[in-house]
């Protein structure tokens, strides 16, 4: 390799009050107003990422008022001096979530030229899921004129012996800890330690390794934030700087037991669920029996069908995305929702003309050979963890 994978970076975090500058990811909560309205009045007017940040609950069509807000408060907080900077530093991260156990992760920097969120790429950084192109003007709008990031971007590694990060408990061992306190709003704990030089290239050189082994070059999937990673990506392309060109994002390893995939169930209203059955069983060449058939349990009203088919996806839930797109094209009087736990589909099923398709998630070990078979997976095919457990923004880069 000629070039480093990850990149440490030049670090801003504020000087105090790290209680009030982290904030949860600004997707989540977007049908929670009042979450947001608890986050600003603990806030207040002190120091915050909430200040410099669009939380998506207040997008609108005019969003331009807003966003001028924003860059100016990022002037404020540059020319006031709120930040230490941090050189050249990785950011090994340790999140405690409620339930006790413990996320690790890696803050550094990518290069966008190694990411595409085209379906089908070959990048070394690729989408998990399919990218929605309508998400992406936005967030460019937000970004364009700033003059700070902040990452929400989680980019899954697949390392089952545990190479990058897990040796960093041992080697950060009395290195400097740069913030150890409680996240607001039931977020657990975050402490983060600065990297030493030569950790840092032990980190590069294992990624490296991984790379290498990789069967087509593929080290970074897109667990969150891939329409804003993507919108980065427009940026740069838009005006092609040093600093444009990478992007401050964190890295976990997939195979940590801290993150849960949990499957993300669909609902289809206004049909005939019997009709529907039939008609995704005809759609599919019939009942199949095969090693490598798929099942799916149809609910509705008090009734469950069981079904199986034969795959036209690496995954259960992208042979069926597949058999509902085309269907919803054809019938635009129904409608779908994606809705976690079996319990929810049971419940809003019990309604007339409501069809619910349960199915099993995806494993881990599934994720990086699915993306290199169907180059990215449908929408909403899974869940990684719940709302309170998403990235907090925090560190700062300036652009």
């Amino acid at each position: 390799m000629n070039r480093a994978l990850f990149l440490p970076a030049d670090i801003l975090l504020p000087k105090s009050s790290f209680e009030k500058w982290a904030v949860i990811a600004c997707d989540q909560y977007t049908s929670e107003p009042e979450y947001w309205e608890h986050v600003k009045t603990y806030v207040g007017e002190e120091p915050s990422a909430l200040h410099i940040i669009f939380p998506e609950v207040y997008l609108s069509e005019n969003n331009q008022e807003r966003i001028a807000q924003i860059n100016a408060n990022m002037k404020a907080y540059l020319e006031n001096g709120i930040f230490d900077t941090y050189g050249h530093t990785f950011v090994y991260t340790k999140r405690t979530l409620l339930d006790g156990s413990v996320r690790r992760g890696i803050v550094g920097m990518i290069d966008l030229e190694d990411y595409s969120c085209e379906k089908g790429s070959h990048t070394l950084i690729r989408a998990t899921e399919e990218t929605v192109a309508e998400r992406v003007p936005p967030r460019v709008e937000i970004r364009q004129d700033a003059l700070l990031e902040m990452p929400h971007v989680m980019l899954l590694i697949d390392d089952p012996e545990r190479t990058v990060v897990e040796p960093l408990d041992e080697e950060t061992e009395g290195d400097r800890v740069l913030y150890d306190f409680d996240l607001m709003q039931n977020g657990g704990h975050l402490r983060g330690i600065a990297v030493n030089e030569r950790v840092a290239a032990r980190i590069q050189k294992s990624l490296e390794t991984l790379t290498e082994r990789s069967e087509d070059g593929f080290l970074f999937a897109v667990g969150d934030g891939n329409h804003s990673l993507a919108a980065a990506k427009e940026c740069y392309r838009m005006n092609p700087t040093e600093s444009s060109r990478y992007a401050l994002v964190e890295i976990v390893n997939i195979h940590d037991a801290s993150l849960r995939f949990e499957p993300i169930y669909r609902v289809l209203f206004g049909v005939n669920p019997e009709d529907v059955i039939e008609d995704f069983r005809k759609a599919l060449g019939g009942t199949y029996e095969g090693a490598d058939a798929q099942r799916f349990t149809c609910v509705f009203g008090e009734k469950t069908v069981e079904l199986s088919v034969k795959p036209t996806a690496k995954l259960a839930v992208g042979t069926l995305q597949t058999y509902l797109d085309a269907f919803l094209q054809k019938h635009p009087s129904a409608f779908i929702d994606y809705i976690h736990g079996e319990a929810s589909v049971y419940e809003l099923t019990k309604a007339e003309h409501t069809l619910g398709f349960l199915f099993e998630g995806m494993r881990k070990s599934e994720l990086f050979p699915a993306i290199r078979q169907d180059g990215s997976l449908p929408r909403k095919t899974f869940s990684m963890g719940h709302a309170d457990e998403k990235r907090f923004y925090l560190e700062c880069r300036s652009l």
